[in-house]
């Protein structure tokens, strides 16, 4: 009795099955633009980020805040502590369900979505939608990438007094309190 039991156990557990997909940090890159005394934009980037999406389609995109890189040590270490307060809020989240019909993608196929979700980050969570393009590179890899940059006020999120912080601690005579954002991330089927 036992055996069989054991046998059909074997058989489902060895069947394909439709798993999570996980983000590849590796591959995958989050952008801002800061913009300082009015006419001097800089590139910016995260460099730690994890996701995943669930069978169902529930999208969750984690950005480690402390990996913020401007390309300038102590701006990082500045932006960290003062903007972002790491020491309390370590992270920034996506999250959103994704239309069924990416879900539906086959092996190269490409479509241009609008997600629609929320960004929880300095503990304010606030609806944000991204245009993308998606594509089913294969079977067990999709990638997505802004087709245009979504704008993020600083005041939504409550880093105003943050943003002032820096522009007085560097002498600026200005931040732009909106920055865009832009990504281009590759999941993969675990």
């Amino acid at each position: 009795m036992l055996k069989p039991a054991i046998v059909a156990l074997s058989a489902l557990t060895s069947l394909p099955t439709l798993a999570a997909w996980q983000l590849d940090e590796n591959d995958s890159r989050l952008h801002f633009l800061s913009t300082k005394n009015a006419q001097i934009t800089e590139v910016h980037r995260f460099d730690s980020l994890s996701g995943a999406i669930t069978d169902s389609g529930e999208l969750t995109v984690t950005v480690a805040l402390a990996s913020v890189d401007t390309g300038i040590e102590i701006r990082d270490t500045r932006m960290q502590e003062k903007l972002f307060e790491t020491g309390t809020y370590g992270e920034a989240k996506f999250t959103a369900s994704l239309p069924a019909d990416v879900l539906a993608m086959k092996a190269g196929d490409t479509g241009i979505y609008t997600i629609e979700g929320s960004i929880d980050l300095h503990d304010e969570n606030v609806a944000t939608s991204f245009m993308v393009q998606a594509t089913r590179v294969n079977d067990s890899q999709y990638t997505v990438t802004t087709v245009a940059p979504t704008l993020l006020k600083a005041g939504d999120f409550g880093l105003t007094q943050g943003l002032n912080t820096l522009q007085k601690i560097a002498g600026l005579d200005s931040i732009t309190m909106t920055v865009p954002v832009s990504f281009s991330v590759t999941f993969t089927q675990q």
